[in-house]
């Protein structure tokens, strides 16, 4: 568990940085460049789509874990939006909270 939470730590660094890195370097910009690639139909595109993929299934994933209850709702469209930035301190957090039980980490109330 310790492994997972090293890269979880790491991942989140590296992600924060390159994101500021890129914030200050193109500005805040991004929707019409991701929907633009995904619309062109070409290798960017395909990327992106597989991305926004994944960001529903996170979002679904916390939705779900979470009952779907208020506020089972706004992690889950944190996730969405948010991505990573989001789901790797999330993740950080309920490994704590429960106490590395990656059952409950998973499964949430359900467990």
């Amino acid at each position: 568990m310790n492994a997972l939470r090293i890269y979880l730590i790491a991942a989140w660094t590296v992600l924060i940085v390159y994101t500021a890195f890129v914030i200050g370097r193109d500005g805040l910009g991004l929707l019409p460049i991701f929907f633009g690639d995904i619309a062109a139909g070409h290798w960017p595109g395909q990327f992106n789509a597989d991305f926004l993929s994944m960001l529903a299934l996170s979002a679904l994933w916390t939705g779900w874990r979470n009952g779907w209850t208020p506020l089972g709702w706004v992690l889950a469209i944190m996730a969405f939006f948010l991505g990573g930035t989001f789901l790797m301190p999330y993740l950080l957090i309920l490994l704590h909270r429960e106490q590395g039980d990656i059952r409950r980490v998973l499964l949430g109330q359900r467990a």
